[in-house]
């Protein structure tokens, strides 16, 4: 790595996929064009969903056609199933994202599956997407705590972790998906998971329900773990776990790691002035900690 910090910025799928307000396919483009801008190398354009569950990422085709594909960036998207595959191959989008749960209950509500059959077809996909010469990362949500189930089995989530590695993904992306996961849980968890997987191999995406979000990724750092997902301006949630939050904002994230010494390719103003005209422009609310302070200061210097 260039940088001690692997970032993932999720804002233009993870956390438009959840406002009311739909963004166009120009405003969608803008926004990544502005994060590559702003220095990120791994971002996520969208989601090749049916948009009759996800209307927000409706035109993801078209946005991977229409943004200016730069050296060094990977451009990623998420993928349901085959049919998504086909599609973001169709997109000449060769980084892909799959997903499930890891609970039960929580897979059947996001995904009417098992979590047998959730890795059945995972398994499909991802040796489809690798034969094909493509990248895969797997998203394991719920993993330290479930809206139906509470608790959450580790080894489980380790287990499941293992299977997804096995089929041929390049990365795990352990997810906080309601925000219920304590700084020393995630630490102790996290710290499992690099032990088993490598450091490589381990990703954190956190939502900062209860406000503990930056805490657990500073503590996930001692822990080992060095790639990060973040969504700009803190956007986001997940429509099967009511209140839970948005997602750690991008710009925390990296003022976090920048005030430990720790380097970042990504632009620390560069991501508040995406903050700043999807607030100001877009009109979407933001929920960032970092950006308030920042755009104050931009006024004492005007």
């Amino acid at each position: 790595m260039d940088a001690d910090i692997r970032f993932f910025e999720v804002g233009p799928r993870d956390g438009l996929q959840n406002e009311s307000r739909v963004l166009s396919c120009d405003e969608r483009v803008a926004m990544i064009e502005g994060l590559v801008k702003a220095g990120v190398r791994d971002v996520e354009i969208g989601s090749f969903v049916h948009p009759r569950w996800v209307p927000q990422m409706a035109q993801t085709d078209e946005v991977a056609r229409q943004i200016r594909r730069e050296e060094g960036v990977r451009y990623w998207a998420l993928v349901p199933n085959l049919k998504g595959l086909e599609r973001a191959a169709a997109a000449d989008v060769r980084h892909v994202a799959v997903f499930m749960s890891a609970t039960e209950a929580h897979n059947q509500s996001n995904l009417n599956r098992s979590l047998d059959e959730s890795l059945a077809a995972l398994k499909r996909t991802t040796e489809a997407a690798v034969a094909q010469g493509m990248v895969v990362r797997a998203y394991i949500s719920t993993v330290f705590g479930c809206p139906f189930e509470g608790d959450v089995d580790f080894e489980r989530v380790l287990e499941i972790g293992e299977e997804l590695l096995a089929n041929g993904a390049e990365h795990l992306s352990l997810g906080d998906t309601i925000g219920a996961g304590t700084p020393l849980q995630v630490a102790d968890g996290c710290g499992q998971a690099v032990e088993r997987f490598g450091v490589d191999r381990v990703a954190l995406h956190l939502h900062d329900t209860q406000g503990l979000a930056v805490a657990s990724a500073l503590l996930a750092y001692q822990a080992g773990v060095r790639l990060f997902d973040g969504a700009v301006g803190g956007m986001g949630g997940c429509p099967y776990a009511p209140g839970a939050a948005g997602n750690l904002a991008s710009e925390d994230l990296v003022n976090l790691m920048l005030s430990m010494g720790a380097r970042v390719e990504t632009s620390l103003d560069g991501l508040c002035e995406v903050t700043d005209w999807l607030s100001e422009q877009v009109g979407l609310t933001t929920r960032s900690r970092y950006y308030p302070y920042w755009r104050s200061q931009q006024e004492q210097d005007t």
